[in-house]
């Protein structure tokens, strides 16, 4: 499941102080992946966290920062304001009901922003954390065997076609296999979007993508997440 099935009496009993919210995007994949890559990615990744550390799983965050997309039929953007606001009031909510930690499972780069809300919820004491981070990814690409690195399989790559593969192999069309795309140098793209450098919009290899890698790249993630989990809780 995607979205959580338990219930109040459920978590009653869980009784956690940790909360795991899953934020997406709603944007461009190219012609191979959804519209809700991100989100499913993130929701995949999200959930096999909570199944393992025993965490509250919340509803994933569907709309992001997409900014650099919206020239892409179907990507539909928030605001950084209104990305900021929504997680404040997540992460107040739930201190309201003894819930004292919150963590950001990001499925979009270009999510910037979260890494402010971290830092500035962090000040006083450890309340947030942003997760996967650089070292995360780079260790279970290195553990998936994947040929790419984070930098050169930017969008729409081996990386989220490989969860996908792993996890929801019916939502990748088969145009995955030729639509690679190489954009190793990016330097305006805070400027002219991403189709300045991918008319398609994929900036990476997807057809080097498999189910394999995909689960191996979670399983190296769930494990790199106990050393995150033991210090924003300790």
């Amino acid at each position: 499941m995607l979205v959580t099935t338990a219930t109040s009496t459920d978590e009653a009993a869980r009784g956690t102080a940790v909360a795991l919210l899953p934020v997406g995007s709603f944007e461009q994949h190219g012609d191979h992946l959804p519209l809700t890559t991100d989100t499913l990615v993130a929701c995949i990744i999200a959930n096999r966290l909570a199944t393992t550390y025993n965490l509250l799983l919340l509803p994933p965050v569907t709309m992001s920062c997409s900014h650099e997309h919206e020239d892409f039929a179907g990507t539909v953007s928030i605001s950084s304001r209104t990305l900021i606001a929504i997680i404040g009031d997540v992460q107040s909510s739930l201190a309201r009901s003894g819930i004292k930690h919150l963590v950001l499972v990001n499925g979009h780069g270009g999510n910037y922003v979260l890494s402010n809300i971290a830092q500035e919820a962090n000040v006083a004491e450890r309340r947030v954390a942003l997760f996967p981070g650089r070292e995360d990814f780079r260790i279970a690409r290195e553990r998936a065997a994947m040929e790419t690195t984070t930098s050169e399989d930017m969008h729409g790559g081996e990386w989220e076609t490989s969860i996908l593969l792993h996890a929801h192999p019916d939502l990748v069309r088969s145009m995955y296999l030729r639509s690679d795309h190489n954009a190793p140098q990016r330097p305006h793209l805070l400027i002219t979007g991403i189709r300045e450098y991918a008319t398609k919009g994929i900036i990476g290899k997807p057809s080097v993508a498999s189910a394999v890698k995909g689960q191996a790249a979670l399983d190296s993630l769930t494990t790199s997440f106990g050393e995150v989990l033991k210090v924003l809780t300790g």
